[in-house]
This record gives C-alpha cells, sequence and structure tokens, in this order.
C-alpha cells in the first residue's frame, strides 16, 4: 500500500532527459558524463542512469558502494569530496574507481601512504579552485577563494610537482566545480577562460593532463517546471565547445546531478487540515522537512499544486508541514485550487536533494521512493 508522503519519479521524463544530454554531447569526441550520485540515490533511477550508459561521480564510500551495487562499473566513478575517510579511500582504491578527485596535500598523502600500503598506484585529479563566482545560493556556490573547497591555483604546480614524486600516485587532470543550481551561461563561461589560463601555465611547464572535469552545476526551472521540463542542454554544452580550449587528446568529465534526475521527481504528500487564523489560512500536509528540506534549508522554492482538485477555483494558503519548527514550511501565500482535508498535493521538482536528504527527526519514517512504471 503507497502512503504518504512519498516520492515519485517520472521514468519516461528522466529517459527523455538522459537522451537529451547524449544528443548535445554527440558531436563533443572524448567527452563524459557522470551523474551526480549525491541528488538521488533511488534504485530505480540509478538503474535506467546506468542503462543510458552515464558514469558516477561520488563523494562518499557510501555512495561508491550504492553505485556499485546498483551494477556501475569502476572505471566510469569519479571520487571528490572535501574530506574522505581512509577507509572510503580504501574502498576506492580496492574496487578500482577511475579517480580520485584530490583536495589538498595532506589528502594527497594519504592516498599515497594507503595506495603504496597496497603496492597500487591510484590516479588523481586535481581539484582547483578557481576563485569563479557563480550566481546561486550563497550555501552552494563552491568556487571562490573563501569556500572549503579545492586547491588555492597558486598552489597548483606546486601539488601537480609533489604527484611526481609520490610512489603511489599518479596525476591523471585536472577538476574544477564552481556551485549547483546555475542558470547563468556566463558563469560556465568564466570558468572556461579561468581553465584556459590555467592549461597555458602548464603547457609552458610542459604538463598535459588526460582528462579535464568541470564539474556540473546546470541547474532547472523551478518556477515553470512544466514548461520547462527538460533543461537547455544544447546551451551548456555548446558554452564548453566554444569556449573550453582542450589540447589534443584531452578527455573532457561533466559531472551532472540536479540537472538530470531534479523535474523527474515529486513529493506526494496528503492535506491533513486546513486552518484559518485571522487572514492566514494554512493547508498542514503531513510531509515535512525531514521529507524534504530544501524550503526550510535554503528558502528554496517548489512549485506546489493540488492534484486532488484542478480546479479554476483558486485560493491561497500557506502550505506547512507537521514538524515542530517554525522553518517547516513549504511556501507561504501559494495559489492553489480550493484545498480541504484529504486532498493530496504535489510538491514538483523534488527529483534532486528531496529523498535523498530526508531524516527521522521527530522519530518520523523515511518517505518512500517510487516510479511511475511501478505505480501504473
Amino acid at each position: 500500500m503507497v502512503t504518504t508522503p512519498y516520492y515519485i519519479y517520472d521514468t519516461q521524463l528522466l529517459r527523455d532527459t538522459l537522451e537529451s544530454i547524449k544528443r548535445a554531447v554527440a558531436e563533443m569526441p572524448d567527452t563524459y558524463v557522470h551523474y551526480a550520485v549525491k541528488a538521488c540515490t533511488n534504485p530505480k533511477v540509478l538503474q535506467i542512469i546506468r542503462e543510458a550508459g552515464f558514469g558516477i561521480d561520488c563523494v562518499s564510500g557510501g555512495e561508491i558502494m550504492a553505485v556499485r551495487q546498483a551494477g556501475f562499473e569502476p572505471k566510469g566513478i569519479m571520487f571528490a569530496g572535501v574530506g574522505k575517510a581512509d577507509w572510503e579511500i580504501e574502498l576506492g582504491i580496492d574496487e578500482g574507481i577511475l579517480c580520485f578527485a584530490v583536495e589538498s596535500i595532506p589528502e594527497l598523502e594519504v592516498i599515497n601512504e594507503i595506495a603504496t600500503s597496497k603496492g597500487k598506484i591510484a590516479d588523481v585529479c586535481l581539484r582547483i579552485n578557481p576563485n569563479v563566482g557563480a550566481h546561486t545560493h550563497a550555501n552552494i556556490v563552491t568556487g571562490l577563494s573563501e569556500n572549503k573547497f579545492g586547491i588555492n591555483m597558486d598552489d597548483m604546480m606546486n601539488v601537480i610537482s609533489l604527484c611526481e614524486q609520490l610512489p603511489g600516485i599518479n596525476f591523471h587532470g585536472l577538476h574544477f566545480h564552481i556551485g549547483s543550481q546555475i542558470l547563468e551561461m556566463d558563469d560556465f563561461k568564466a570558468l572556461c577562460r579561468r581553465i584556459n589560463e590555467l592549461q597555458d601555465k602548464l603547457d609552458c611547464a610542459g604538463i598535459h593532463p588526460e582528462i579535464i572535469d568541470v564539474g556540473g552545476g546546470l541547474g532547472i526551472d523551478y518556477e515553470h517546471p512544466e514548461q520547462h521540463p527538460i533543461p537547455d542542454f544544447d546551451s551548456y554544452f555548446n558554452v564548453f565547445k566554444q569556449t573550453l580550449k582542450l589540447r589534443k587528446g584531452q578527455k573532457l568529465h561533466f559531472e551532472l546531478g540536479r540537472a538530470i534526475v531534479g523535474q523527474c521527481g515529486r513529493l506526494i504528500t496528503k492535506v491533513l487540515y486546513v486552518k484559518k487564523s485571522g487572514a492566514k489560512q494554512f493547508a498542514i500536509v503531513d510531509a515535512g522537512f525531514t521529507d524534504l528540506i530544501r524550503p526550510a534549508l535554503y528558502g528554496a522554492r517548489h512549485k506546489i499544486v493540488n492534484i486532488s482538485n484542478t480546479g479554476d477555483d483558486l485560493e491561497t494558503y500557506d502550505v506547512v508541514g507537521p514538524i515542530c519548527e517554525s522553518s517547516d514550511v513549504f511556501d507561504k501565500d501559494v495559489r492553489l485550487s480550493r484545498t480541504k482535508r484529504g486532498d493530496l498535493l504535489a510538491i514538483l521538482s523534488a527529483g534532486a536533494y528531496g529523498e535523498i536528504m530526508a531524516s527521522q527527526y521527530n522519530c518520523r519514517r523515511l518517505p518512500q521512493g517510487y516510479t511511475t512504471d511501478e505505480l501504473k
């Protein structure tokens, strides 16, 4: 029996999104797209992404185990993250993953120590902080010098030199990521120009990285999800095709998460009560920030619709959850078709950072996730 709140994933939209990406990169040789699995690890979603031939970007040992269980090959796994534990590094080496994205000299030394103890050599890309800003929420900007991520550009040459001295390390390339939910293509152009500058410096030193990994960050349309269910991948990839100056034989890697799964998921919740308080009208639902934390955490806004009543008899509601916190609000002053107890509301564009970030605060049960194939 399906009980609310639960997530539902539109498998046809997911497949259409994946095909749109494949078409957009069809004429970009040596280009590889990885799915940033932190966005959603629903097993059925992972299965569809694996069948489409995408690689994986992981940021924890648990994610490596999840994608291996889902059937992804180790040689398609990039392992990023600013704080990799020893057991996670060991797991990556034992599995034979494609590459570690290294974010500091101490991390590089630990990877070398562990790899050497196993008689192995670990392939690494150095995550360089390009000091490129992104027009997005401050909590999801990652490419500024003030952020915790990556190696300072001024230290790049010294760290590459250190890689060459460490017996358990093979310098494979450079890795970048400037943030998430980015809709301004100029931000990606700025990243490309910075990479071009760094590559010019490497050319002068006779250093030729095999991989240039530009991360991800492409956003989705939270305001009008039904009009724009698939992001503008053509414009996104064209930025890199036209602005990034790759060297002969270099492989270009992308790591998209939200752009792949964001629009295919929605959170379904039931109205428990409609409460009037002065001029306010509250639709109190059985989902809370334990099920979808983005509005409470970032002030993010998701479109909400009443799927039990699709009429034009609109009224204004604050849609709120049952958690004992004032921040447990999905949105305020939402125009919905007249809503009553027992109606089902759909919170759209919840495929990324929804189910995966759910918690059991207040001892609540975790929401289940289903695909449209399962609920036919």
